[in-house]
């Protein structure tokens, strides 16, 4: 990987961490919404949704466009895909190593001689 696509991984995993931007996401993967729908479903001030909004647009899991007054935010499915293809390789790792405790654990001492 290079630095560029670490940064974004890290930006993309950073925007995932919080649970309100995960319901966000959510929601603007099942269909476009404005921020303002958006601030209202959720017990903060339009400020603090727009912050996250901005922070999942940062990681480019979600896409705004201005139409009249309102800025709609529609999610972005392949940098979802590219977030769990990141996790498919991190899961094949660590299901290799647990392979290989398995087969130690397993293994007969006395053919190891």
């Amino acid at each position: 990987m290079t630095k560029e696509s670490d940064d974004r991984a890290d930006a993309m995993f950073h925007a995932l961490a919080d649970r309100t931007r995960r319901d966000i996401l959510r929601r603007v993967l099942a269909g476009e919404h404005s921020v303002s729908a958006l601030a209202a479903k959720y017990d903060m001030s339009f400020a603090a949704v727009q912050k996250h909004v901005a922070v999942l647009e940062k990681a480019g899991l979600l896409t705004k466009r201005r139409s009249g007054r309102e800025q709609l935010a529609r999610g972005d499915v392949e940098a979802v895909r590219s977030v769990a293809s990141m996790l498919t390789e991190l899961e094949q790792v660590w299901r290799g190593r647990i392979a290989r405790i398995d087969a130690l654990i397993t293994s007969d001492p006395d053919q190891e001689d």
